[in-house]
């Protein structure tokens, strides 16, 4: 089967190809095409994702990620005449590929609306030319089954990834400029909101304060840069004391699984102002403020996941969303379950798709299709039927809706 995946969540253009096929109990799903285009350069004056900006960029680069796609994925496929309409205005040269297409899915949400939108209307377009199925897929639920996914090493050459021996229940923390939450699946498909951020998402957070400290847009890879390097220099000097004020761990013993994050940012506000601003710290300074922020996020995420794992009693636990890609995150988080919980499985995702990509959206959708849960029988090709972006944080139903 194969899959053309439109992502438009955010500031991230993706188009991807997959074929996605069923071995005994595994998924096997390779890209044939993927395209990925970031705007993150565009936005960073403005401090984070100005919407109407990441609509137009959207609308530009679209067409050109689908050229991209479609010329990698065009090798694999007996080249023919189209089946689209004569004046369709994707891709004249590697049209044909769009013949072998079985499914196109995008992502309805959560996100930025008129970015959704985008996306939606894009692959509307697409299908109705095409005459494909057109299967609306939940973000979220891309980021927590490509996760699970491991790549495949027997073919170095080949991007491939499998999804086998996932033992339910699975434990989903996933972590992302937008989102923070527990999401536990006891069946396939099935989910439940263990615990959500109350307020800012931990990579928000990140953000902010990588301004408050003069770090560029996105923040995340800087605070965590400058953070490793102030760990290395208190290696070399055991007795150095640390110029960071310590930072509060917010609702540490709630006694819950939630989060809040805003109470962290102005702590580490107030405690930049104290020093008389960002410009009186010297690099050592910065990074020690740095090092110190992101131990206090850790520790949150690593005592929270302690209690959700108690509380669910699962079996797999893995980790998803753009955060997710910090090396000292995935550390503490790993001393946890080697520590405390060698029974479970800890699966993490590989860091070229932590953040908003085309190909964890289509592996939603492969593994709902190959699993059954969704059939595809050629007559819903109608496209004008997808449901309206969702514009809130994921409730706990992460799951796809029926084939349009």
């Amino acid at each position: 089967m194969i899959i053309l995946a439109i992502e438009t969540s955010c500031d991230e253009t993706g188009v991807a190809i997959l074929e996605g096929s069923k071995q005994d109990d595994a998924l096997l799903f390779r890209v044939l095409g993927n395209a990925l285009l970031s705007q993150a350069a565009l936005h960073a004056e403005y401090g984070g994702v100005y919407p109407t900006l990441a609509k137009r960029e959207h609308e530009k680069n679209l067409p050109l990620m689908l050229e991209q796609a479609l010329r990698d994925a065009a090798p694999h496929f007996p080249e023919k005449k189209s089946s689209g309409s004569p004046q369709t205005i994707f891709s004249e040269k590697y049209g044909y590929a769009l013949a072998h297409i079985d499914a196109i899915v995008v992502t309805h949400g959560p996100g930025l609306e008129p970015a959704l939108w985008t996306g939606i209307e894009f692959a509307k377009k697409l299908a109705s030319e095409y005459g494909k199925p057109l299967i609306p897929v939940n973000h979220m639920e891309g980021h927590m089954i490509s996760s699970l996914a491991r790549r495949d090493t027997a073919d170095e050459t080949a991007q491939k990834f499998v999804l086998e021996g996932v033992e339910l229940p699975v434990l989903a923390l996933l972590i992302s400029g937008g989102h923070t939450e527990f999401v536990l699946m006891r069946e396939w498909f099935t989910y439940e909101l263990i615990g959500k951020t109350l307020d800012d998402a931990v990579g928000e957070a990140f953000d902010k304060v990588a301004r408050m400290l003069d770090m560029p847009y996105p923040g995340g890879p800087h605070i965590s840069k400058h953070a490793a390097a102030a760990r290395e220099a208190r290696k070399k000097d055991s007795e150095g004391v640390s110029s960071a004020p310590k930072l509060p761990r917010p609702m540490l013993h709630s006694g819950t699984c939630d989060f809040s994050f805003s109470g962290l940012k102005t702590a580490a506000l107030y405690a930049i102002r104290d020093r008389g601003g960002v410009h009186m710290l010297t690099e050592d300074e910065r990074a020690e403020f740095a090092r110190e922020f992101e131990d206090a996020v850790t520790d949150v995420l690593v005592a929270k996941t302690r209690q959700a794992l108690e509380q669910t009693g699962a079996k797999t636990f893995v980790i998803g969303g753009g955060v997710a890609a910090s090396t000292r995150i995935r550390e503490q988080l790993g001393q946890l379950l080697t520590n405390e919980f060698p029974e479970v499985t800890y699966r993490i995702p590989e860091r070229t798709i932590t953040g908003d990509n085309a190909i964890m959206i289509a592996e939603a959708a492969l593994t709902h299709c190959l699993m059954r849960h969704i059939v595809l029988d050629g007559s819903d090709t109608n496209a004008q039927q997808v449901p309206p972006p969702e514009t809130i944080r994921a409730t706990g139903n992460l799951s796809l809706s029926r084939p349009i």
